[in-house]
């Protein structure tokens, strides 16, 4: 399914959030320059590697240039396709200017790197040994999601769906489709837990504990950092006495 949101409009320009966009483009866009045995450190050394992360985290060093809790944010600008990148920067455009249009530029770059931390954390919990790196952008995006049902549950949310060669178009409202996204990314964490695969981006798998933590933290973050609330003034681009 593609969502297409049509509607609460952005008042404000979301620069943060296509700043974002652009900036995931042009690393991933490097990356394809990079050969197998190249991509593959670079990916060891900015993505978040769990093994290494819990090292670091019980005091031993594990050699890398990168201190291993920086890699919590590095590792969100990284990609392990087109399909992965393009899917990622489709959901942040769609639903990141509402919410960065509702807490302001400021509180929304925050929140954002904050989700992706703390999706990556979650996703470390659940497998704390492994050697594959975890990246991506999905959880920061989790995050934003999980804001955006908290604030627009009724939007509904122009959908296409697939029926063979032909797509239909229905009207979804957030809550169910970002509600259904979140209950199938949270039955796919728990489901791997018994089986003896590790499940970072690299390897071909999908982190679904880190969508699923990033969802959770992104709605509570959102009501934290005051989303029901009115807009931050100061981000306003026509500030007035």
């Amino acid at each position: 399914m593609v969502p297409l949101k049509d509607e609460n409009p952005v008042t404000i320009t979301p620069f943060v959030t296509y700043a974002l966009i652009v900036a995931n483009v042009l690393i991933f866009l490097c990356e394809i320059t990079l050969s197998p045995s190249q991509l593959n450190s670079f990916f060891h050394l900015f993505a978040v590697v769990p093994i290494e992360l819990t090292a670091s985290f019980n005091g031993i060093a594990v050699g890398q240039p990168v201190p291993e809790a920086l890699t919590l944010i590095t590792s969100q600008f990284l990609h392990g396709g087109f399909m992965h990148v393009g899917f990622n920067m489709l959901f942040l455009w769609i639903f990141g200017n509402n919410i960065e249009e509702e807490l302001g530029h400021f509180k929304f770059i925050f929140f954002y790197l904050t989700c992706g931390v703390l999706a990556a954390l979650t996703q470390w919990f659940f497998s704390s040994g492994s050697e594959i790196p975890s990246l991506g952008a999905s959880g920061a995006i989790a995050g934003v999601m999980g804001a955006y049902i908290l604030k627009f549950p009724k939007v509904r949310i122009l959908t296409l769906i697939p029926l063979g060669i032909f797509f239909y178009t229905v009207r979804i409202p957030a809550i169910f489709f970002l509600g259904f996204w979140f209950v199938q990314q949270a039955f796919n964490g728990i489901s791997m837990l018994q089986v003896p695969v590790n499940v970072g981006m690299e390897g071909g798998g999908v982190a679904y504990w880190a969508h699923a933590g990033g969802f959770v933290f992104g709605a509570i973050l959102a009501l934290l950092l005051g989303i029901f609330s009115n807009r931050f003034v100061s981000d306003s681009p026509n500030l007035s006495e």
